[in-house]
């Protein structure tokens, strides 16, 4: 019996102290490390749960069940930052971890957990980590989806994948939701999200203005979701869609939340706003170009999803965050009127299921 299966072996019989993910910190990445969450509240039920998190994400670690507690640490992305590792050390050596589980394939993400001297550091070979991490795994670039090689570091060294993950949750009270709608003044109503944003210009639909045209002329509410670097969408669709239509872009990452959890229905780009939508268990349609959905759809399910069926394109798809060719057909191709119907009927349906 190995090293790796001997401790894994006694942590699972009696071992209760903390465990620390430290996950992507991409906002649609960080929903579904909740997967990882899960898993390891499955094998170890007596073992606290914390997640490293940036300022940005925190906010989701509030809505995240059984989740202990966010450890907040901003670390510059283009920079090791010597200093700030060993003061993220210092405070990972006070909560007394006795696991880690490192997600990202980095030495930099490898560092504090080192010099916190927790005892267990779990993660896949990557970047000459063998001083870093003392529980490395191995195969990395055999597991197929981006969810299979995160939860399998939950699981005991040599465990196949299982045929189902279980799904990211989200969980906002109700009261909560009232609040917010009565801060902003928003009815009571089911009203459409659109989230135009994305990482990545070709991931973005094109006809979001029209579509939110579209759906005031049907008597919806329209709001649109996004950070700050989506006011100008934003801005361009309020000019379509008039009066009926809502700015709700901003910077704080709970405000996106919220918004999400109080909406009838999401229509989003491949986006973490996608991933909160369908986390929290509203209808979510997910428009796909560039990305596989098999791949980069939430685990959770959508209430749809969308993609263009007019031509094959050889490109698509690209994985490229930039058309380099055909003309962005796999976005073009996909007409807001389709979308507007899509979006009638899941809202139609959702309805239906409220009031059986």
């Amino acid at each position: 019996m190995n090293q790796n299966s001997q401790l894994g072996e006694h942590a699972d019989r009696d071992d209760t102290r903390p465990i620390l993910i430290i996950p992507y910190m991409w906002i649609g990445d960080f929903v579904r490390n909740h997967t990882v969450v899960r898993v390891l509240n499955q094998r170890w039920p007596n073992r606290p749960v914390d997640l490293l998190t940036t300022s940005v994400c925190a906010p989701l670690v509030d809505y995240m069940p059984g989740v202990r507690a966010g450890v907040v640490w901003d670390l510059p992305r283009g920079r090791l930052a010597i200093g700030r590792q060993l003061s993220l050390a210092k405070r990972l050596r006070e909560r007394n971890y006795g696991t880690a589980l490192v997600l990202p394939r980095t030495w930099k993400a490898a560092i504090a957990p080192a010099l916190a001297g927790i005892p267990e550091r779990v993660g896949f070979v990557g970047e000459f980590r063998f001083g870093l991490l003392n529980r490395w795994r191995w195969g990395e670039k055999k597991l197929p989806r981006f969810i299979d090689k995160n939860a399998a570091l939950a699981q005991p060294d040599g465990a196949p994948l299982r045929a189902e993950w279980p799904v990211p949750q989200l969980r906002v009270p109700a009261e909560e939701i009232a609040r917010w709608r009565q801060a902003n003044g928003l009815s009571a109503g089911a009203a459409i999200a659109l989230a135009p944003g994305s990482v990545g210009a070709s991931k973005r639909w094109t006809y979001y203005p029209e579509a939110a045209r579209l759906l005031v002329q049907r008597g919806l509410e329209v709001w649109v979701v996004g950070g700050p670097a989506e006011k100008g969408l934003a801005q361009e669709i309020v000019a379509a869609g008039g009066a009926g239509v809502r700015d709700l872009t901003g910077n704080d990452l709970r405000n996106g939340v919220l918004a999400m959890a109080a909406a009838g229905v999401a229509i989003s780009n491949d986006s973490g706003l996608m991933h909160i939508a369908a986390a929290l268990g509203t209808p979510t349609m997910g428009i796909f170009g560039p990305t596989d959905p098999y791949l980069w759809a939430p685990l959770n399910g959508l209430a749809a999803t969308v993609v263009q069926n007019k031509s094959v394109l050889s490109c698509q798809p690209c994985q490229s965050t930039v058309c380099k060719m055909n003309d962005h057909r796999c976005m073009r191709h996909i007409a807001a009127s389709e979308v507007v119907a899509i979006a009638q009927r899941v809202l139609s349906e959702a309805e239906a299921r409220a009031t059986t």
